[in-house]
C-alpha cells in the first residue's frame, strides 16, 4: 500500500474517532470535550469552561472530578491510538479499553476560559497499558498531572 493510499484511511479513521469521542460518548458531550490533536505521541483535548463545571461556587474554579475525567479521556485516546497503530491496518476496530488505576496530582486551581489535556503512552503491553497525562489552563500553566493504567484487548 502506497503512502497516498494510507492517507485517506488515516483521515477516515480520524473522522471516525472524532465522531466516537465527541458525539458517541454521552459523558464527553456533557463535558463538551473537543479533540484538537490525534497526534499518536500526544493527543490533545480542549475543554471550555462553563458554569456547570465549577466545583466551588465561591472560587469559580473547575471541579476536580472534571479534571480527572478529562485526563482519563485524554489518556484513553492515547492508549486507543497506540493500539490502532499496532493493529493490522485492514482490520482496524475501536479498541476495548478500561481504566484500572488513575492517579491525579492537582497542581493549582483550574481557572480560565479553557483547558487543554494531553497524554502519552509509557508502556503498551498485551493486556495492560500505562500512560502519563497533563492538563493546562488557557495560558499554558499546568493545573494537573497524573498517570493511569488500563486493561486493553
Amino acid at each position: 500500500v502506497s503512502m497516498a493510499e494510507k492517507r485517506p484511511l488515516k483521515r477516515a479513521l480520524q473522522a471516525r474517532l472524532h465522531a466516537i469521542f465527541e458525539r458517541s460518548v454521552p459523558f464527553n458531550r456533557v463535558l463538551g470535550l473537543k479533540v484538537v490533536s490525534f497526534d499518536p505521541a500526544n493527543p490533545r483535548l480542549r475543554l471550555d469552561m462553563r458554569p456547570e463545571l465549577v466545583g466551588n461556587p465561591s472560587r469559580g474554579i473547575l471541579h476536580g472530578g472534571v479534571i480527572s475525567a478529562v485526563l482519563d479521556v485524554a489518556t484513553g485516546i492515547a492508549v486507543g491510538l497506540a493500539l490502532i497503530e499496532r493493529a493490522d491496518p485492514e482490520r482496524i476496530e475501536f479498541p476495548d479499553i478500561g481504566t484500572i488505576d488513575l492517579r491525579v496530582d492537582y497542581l493549582r486551581p483550574g481557572r480560565g476560559k479553557h483547558f487543554v489535556a494531553g497524554a502519552r503512552v509509557v508502556r503498551l503491553g498485551k493486556r495492560i497499558a500505562v500512560a502519563h497525562m497533563d492538563m493546562t489552563d488557557g495560558e499554558g500553566e499546568p493545573i494537573a498531572t497524573g498517570s493511569a493504567a488500563y486493561v486493553v484487548g
